[in-house]
């Protein structure tokens, strides 16, 4: 029965920005949502796909809202791309296209960052980007460098509309150089198996909560995972009667869920 279709479920993946705050505010609710899932002995893992930040830089702005998480309830598509490079080379070099606070965080975790022979071209969420960067990715890109990004959302929501994501920019890139890239967040695979190698748990336990059909709800669509779409973020009634990615639960808010339960 769709009333009671969360109310098996182990843990809560949800997205941040549109979901769970909107830019620096935030949403009516939310904290409200956490304290009942606390209440219930049922666990929450927060994931945004925005790399412009580190996870620390997150974790402090959800302290700075009034709530305080544990690093291993907090994961972003940095930390997956991440875990796929050491997963996949050597001591993994790298030319990124990054923040940098993004930067900082893949130095200190063990990633080279170089524009000489590296072993891939990865791009994030950069809000510092200049043509230069974007130049010198599609040139190696062009010679055959595997093309990688961390997440495919082409705008990001901020209060009063919509800047120019990471999508955007591999879209710039693919038009220069004709090369798609290998994306690493949400939706795509990498995020889920990460997720149940660290918790442990299976997919029947997970339920996607965010406000984007193409990344949040499509784990569901694509993996067999359960969605909650909000109607705080990007998406719109509008929006999902055209689409062809369904969820499996719509609410106007994160703590209209609780219906679910």
């Amino acid at each position: 029965m769709k009333s009671r279709l969360l109310s098996e479920k182990k843990l809560f993946v949800l997205d941040m920005d549109g979901t769970f705050y909107l830019g620096d505010r935030l949403l009516e609710g939310s904290l409200d949502f956490i304290d009942i899932l606390k209440n219930k002995g049922l666990d929450f893992l927060f994931y945004t796909n925005n790399t412009s930040k580190s996870p620390n830089f997150y974790i402090e702005k959800l302290a700075s809202m009034g709530l305080n998480i544990r690093q291993d309830q907090l994961l972003t598509s940095a930390i997956v791309s991440l875990g796929y490079l050491k997963s996949r080379f050597e001591n993994p070099k790298i030319y990124l296209l990054g923040t940098p606070m993004l930067e900082a965080y893949f130095k200190e975790n063990g990633i080279r960052l170089t524009d000489k022979d590296p072993d891939a071209v990865v791009v994030g969420f950069d809000t510092s980007l200049v043509y230069e960067k974007l130049d010198k990715a599609c040139k190696l890109i062009r010679q055959g460098v595997p093309f990688l990004a961390t997440h495919p959302d082409k705008n990001c929501p901020i209060e009063g509309g919509l800047i120019p994501d990471c999508g955007a920019i591999c879209a710039a890139i693919t038009a220069s150089t004709d090369k798609e890239p290998r994306y690493l967040g949400k939706p795509n695979i990498e995020t889920v198996d990460y997720i149940l190698q660290v918790t442990g748990l299976t997919k029947k336990d997970l339920v996607f909560v965010g406000d984007r059909l193409e990344t949040d709800i499509a784990m569901g669509s694509k993996h067999g995972v359960t969605s909650a779409l909000v109607l705080t973020g990007v998406t719109n009634l509008r929006d999902l009667a055209i689409s062809d990615i369904k969820p499996d639960i719509v609410a106007d808010r994160l703590i209209d869920l609780l219906t679910y339960l």
